[in-house]
């Protein structure tokens, strides 16, 4: 398969890179954030199942890491495997939150723009819910 076109779609959050990646690594938190892959994930094994915009999908994720890798695998009922990159780094005392957007064979431009758009919208719900909790110490981040 040849290369395909990426687009890196990425935030600024301002909380503790961490405590970003902690949150974000919780399947049953990505309901919370994550419309673009799920409604619900239900755990299979060391796999979860969810039922997302585009059909029922088999998720593998990256096992827990000191890195702020948030990888994950989408096998789609097709077949068809995605790797979604999901990157969380530190940027000063807070976090930058990177996604791979991969322009699949048969995607249109117009497709893998929306595409694009959705990422950078659950991106800022991520944001959004980050920088309203209460941080580890119980302090409200504002």
């Amino acid at each position: 398969m040849p290369t395909m076109k990426a687009r890196i779609v990425h935030i600024t959050i301002g909380r503790d890179w961490r405590e970003v990646y902690t949150f974000a690594a919780k399947p049953e938190n990505m309901p919370l954030w994550a419309s673009g892959l799920s409604s619900g994930l239900e755990p299979d094994g060391t796999d979860w199942i969810t039922s997302g915009p585009l059909g029922s999908a088999r998720v593998t994720f990256s096992p827990p890491n000191d890195f702020g890798v948030l990888d994950h695998l989408v096998t789609m009922e097709s077949g068809l495997k995605v790797h979604n990159a999901l990157r969380v780094v530190p940027n000063g005392d807070g976090a930058e939150v990177m996604f791979t957007l991969l322009k699949l064979p048969d995607m249109s431009e117009e497709h893998f723009a929306a595409d694009a758009d959705w990422v950078k919208k659950d991106l800022e719900s991520l944001k959004k819910i980050m920088e309203e909790q209460e941080t580890t110490d119980g302090t409200e981040r504002r």
